[in-house]
């Protein structure tokens, strides 16, 4: 039981590489009845709108009885179709090619049990765009326009989402799943698909986790003053940003010192010194792994001795190794995770039906995740009109569970990624902790945290 363990940890751990490999480039059980769909006449495909302010209608109502069903495009009454055009070839086919691989397990084990509501799902990986974000503009247009899916799932990789975001608002289509954590998607009361009602992320966004790493330090660790040193990327700025909003949230009773530094910075001594002159409590890291390890390392040089929590991005082996020398005897460094590595139930699964080379890759489990949020939707809509209005609605219902995870909650229009995120701590490699990182806390909610 052990070794297994150690693998389920070692590959869900790692999910930190899926969000570092982007920005380096720039359910519930399925339900094995086959109900017969209300009617048998398609209608036309929607229209995308183009012009993105469209605001979906209350949506979530049975057909009257007798009448014919109602589609979106993409929909009929025996199939779903579903597509993307995550990169399968370059550098980054170490991460498309299994990301799809889990997308196709996931609905394999779907379609083998009936489908959902006797229809099918079919994914498309309509081409690879080789994460180029002229290629990847050409192919949503192909997806939305020429091939009429239903949805994109698993919209891949930093340069093609952050090139297309304001395509998919503006076409409304349904996007599940998308393979980063840019600030773009991070949306706060969405009314309609011009403020990205529309775009449904599942990985921690780098401005919700801000928030988390906030929720921790006060509620784990009792913090009234916090530090936080933040780099001048994306992802340190966006880090920041959650951590200035809970704090606001939290109706400021939190008192936040910072000090910005650049990425990649060899030297960050002034920030460091600033940041042990004011005496805080915590040390937030809100950098990722190209200046984690020099922040750390600066910190224990000049005794600041403050324990320390950073992004899910740094939890990797690597990163424990760069720092465990340092810091042990002097403080201890936490970082969040998105995973459940406790899960065994969804890892036994998920290992029944991703292909015997994928059984323990990270980026397989993501695609699977990502199979697994967007059929929740359909079940959630079935014995309904299959519209895109419908399933957003049923979305926004209640928390998506996640396999390997806890849940994502849309409601009210927020559109955060996952908002519930463990705890582990920096220690040596061993047997029980493979990448060098110790699960330390649970699962937890921001709301449960505050």
């Amino acid at each position: 039981m052990k070794r297994i363990l150690a693998l389920v940890i070692s590959a869900l751990m790692v999910f930190s590489l899926v969000a570092a490999c982007n920005n380096d480039s720039g359910g519930s059980s399925p339900d094995t009845s086959t109900n017969t769909p209300a009617g048998n006449t398609e209608s036309p495909a929607n229209t995308p709108d183009s012009g993105g302010e469209n605001t979906p209608d209350a949506g979530g109502q049975d057909p009257a009885p007798g009448a014919p069903t109602q589609y979106s495009q993409g929909a009929s009454d025996d199939k779903i179709i579903i597509a993307n055009s995550a990169a399968t070839s370059g550098a980054l086919a170490v991460v498309g090619v299994p990301f799809n691989a889990g997308i196709e397990a996931y609905l394999d084990m779907v379609n083998a049990a009936g489908g959902i509501d006797g229809r099918i799902v079919e994914f498309v990986h309509y081409t690879d765009d080789e994460a180029d974000p002229a290629k990847g503009k050409a192919a949503l247009e192909g997806i939305v326009e020429d091939l009429k899916a239903f949805a994109v799932v698993g919209h891949f990789g930093t340069p093609v989402v952050s090139a297309t975001v304001e395509d998919l608002r503006s076409y409304g289509i349904p996007a599940v799943y998308f393979a980063t954590g840019i600030g773009q998607l991070y949306v706060n009361n969405a009314r309609s698909n011009a403020d990205g009602f529309n775009l449904f992320p599942v990985q921690p966004l780098y401005a919700t986790e801000g928030r988390i790493l906030t929720a921790y330090a006060a509620g784990m660790f009792g913090a009234g003053k916090i530090g936080v040193i933040y780099t001048n990327d994306d992802a340190g700025m966006d880090l920041y940003k959650g951590v200035t909003e809970q704090v606001a949230d939290m109706g400021g009773r939190l008192e936040v010192v910072a000090e910005q530094v650049t990425a990649g910075a060899a030297d960050v001594s002034a920030a460091v010194t600033s940041i042990r002159n004011a005496d805080v409590d915590i040390i937030i890291v809100a950098s990722i792994q190209a200046t984690f390890p020099t922040i750390v390392k600066e910190l224990a040089a000049q005794s600041v001795n403050k324990d320390c929590i950073t992004t899910y991005v740094n939890t990797a082996l690597a990163m424990s190794e760069a720092i465990i020398g340092d810091v042990t005897g002097k403080f201890d460094v936490y970082s969040t995770g998105w995973v459940d590595a406790s899960d065994l139930d969804s890892f036994y699964t998920f290992a029944e039906w991703i292909p015997a080379d994928y059984v323990a890759n990270s980026f397989a489990m993501a695609g699977w995740i990502a199979g697994a949020t967007f059929c929740e939707g359909l079940y959630r809509i079935a014995g309904q009109d299959i519209t895109w209005e419908n399933y957003m609605r049923a979305l926004e219902e209640s928390p998506v569970p996640l396999p390997f995870g806890a849940a994502v909650n849309y409601a009210d229009g927020n559109r955060w990624g996952t908002q519930a995120m463990n705890l582990a701590k920096a220690c040596e490699a061993s047997e029980e902790w493979p990448l060098g990182w110790e699960t330390v806390a649970p699962m937890t909610n921001i709301s449960d945290l505050t």
